[in-house]
């Protein structure tokens, strides 16, 4: 095990049981993050003509770099998806 990785694992191994789960959430976006990178800035999320939220955040001045930001993002897209639903519905 190199040293690097023992320095990881005895910080993680300090911290509360919620700030672990943090760490593991970190840990699968930044591997989803990396899977989605090979996959090319034309991947799309699976059986959807929608471009992932990765794909939205392409060319814009500002793209989402923590987890709050990520949370920000998907909120305001989902609001926005139920005010385009709310307006066909009416």
């Amino acid at each position: 095990m190199s040293t690097l990785h023992q320095a990881l694992l005895d910080k993680i191994e300090q911290l509360p049981p919620q700030r672990m789960a943090e760490v593991e959430d970190f840990v699968d976006f930044l591997r989803s993050r990396d899977k989605a990178s090979r996959a090319g800035p034309a991947a799309r999320a699976p059986g959807s003509a929608q471009p992932t939220l990765k794909g939205r955040f392409q060319g814009r001045a500002t793209t989402p770099v923590s987890i709050r930001d990520m949370d920000e993002a998907i909120a305001a897209e989902v609001l926005a998806a139920h005010s385009r639903a709310g307006r066909r519905a009416t």
